[in-house]
């Protein structure tokens, strides 16, 4: 039997998609347990239902299409954790099970499944869910108006950056406590899923565009209200380093982050919303493919020391 044996090295490594996914699991379930300590057993089944959806959607897919049935390695279970955790608590429960059936029929298995999908999916069906749904998509206070932390802060009033830092305050279901984010964060720092390079790059290069642009200068209270409103923690931690969409080079992560950090930056000051965590983070997927190819590291042997040269009339250069 012929079998086709890479050149070396070779490296084993214990992880797995599967041990990934499930380390990520288990890093959201603070932020998931107090969202459901914060808003009741509506988000649980907010939580549950998107959960369920998108490991249903992605098994029906591959069993009809005839293809490897994977809801086995969590990444329907993380797809759908992330997107419950961006839904409003009141908004309707079906709407969780749409915003599902969208991340991984369209965004995910379309594209070939795990691995293969252009942009985060849960993101991509939040945006999906802002445009369809926005009435629902913005209920945050069970039909009784309001204003998210983040919308009084666009209007120029102050708010209180320890309600948003501890989660006592209105917001989606998973991400008002930044206490609770961070905890999970350390989880995956610790468990060596993620790397510190992009969430560095995306919060210091936002905070340094909020300085010079956010209209404030260098306002603590207004920079600390900012990091802790809205998307910003959940999205920088979990979303925008997700693998498949985010680039693998070092330089890349950086300058990935950087460009996250702007794009929030431009959203958030200069945009009608409050927010804009979503569409920097969609948009800066969308580029990866560029960041990758110009930060893509040179190959050992090429480069400006690796070209012969000839006899020139003005004298001789060495090879």
């Amino acid at each position: 039997m012929m079998q086709h044996i890479s050149s070396n090295p070779h490296v084993r490594a214990k992880d797995s998609t599967s041990r990934i996914m499930l380390l990520v699991c288990i890093a959201l379930l603070p932020a998931c347990g107090f969202g459901i300590y914060q808003f009741g057993i509506r988000a649980l089944f907010h939580i549950v239902i998107t959960v369920a959806v998108c490991v249903i959607t992605e098994y029906l897919y591959q069993y009809f299409m005839k293809k490897r049935i994977t809801v086995s390695d969590f990444s329907a279970v993380v797809t759908g954790l992330l997107l419950a955790m961006n839904l409003p608590v009141y908004a309707p429960l079906w709407i969780g099970a749409v915003g599902g059936v969208f991340a991984i029929l369209v965004v995910k298995q379309l594209f070939g499944g795990i691995g293969q999908n252009f942009m985060n999916p849960a993101l991509a069906a939040r945006c999906f869910l802002l445009i369809s749904f926005s009435r629902h998509m913005t209920n945050f206070f069970d039909g009784q108006s309001g204003a998210t932390p983040l919308a009084v802060l666009k209007d120029g009033k102050a708010v209180d950056s320890w309600d948003m830092i501890l989660g006592t305050c209105e917001g989606v279901i998973g991400e008002t406590s930044v206490i609770a984010i961070l905890a999970g964060a350390v989880i995956l720092l610790m468990a060596g899923v993620i790397s510190i390079r992009i969430p560095a790059c995306y919060l210091a290069s936002f905070i340094v565009f909020l300085v010079l642009f956010g209209g404030k200068g260098f306002n603590l209270s207004f920079i600390t209200a900012h990091l802790a409103g809205g998307g910003l923690m959940l999205g920088a931690w979990f979303m925008a380093t997700d693998y498949v969409t985010s680039p693998i080079t070092p330089k890349g992560q950086i300058l990935y982050g950087i460009i996250l950090g702007i794009l929030t930056g431009i959203f958030r000051i200069f945009g009608n919303s409050a927010e804009g965590v979503s569409y920097a983070i969609i948009f800066g997927n969308l580029l990866v493919p560029l960041i990758e190819k110009i930060t893509i590291p040179t190959a050992f042997g090429k480069g400006k020391f690796n070209y012969v040269t000839q006899k020139t009339a003005g004298g001789e250069k060495h090879e």
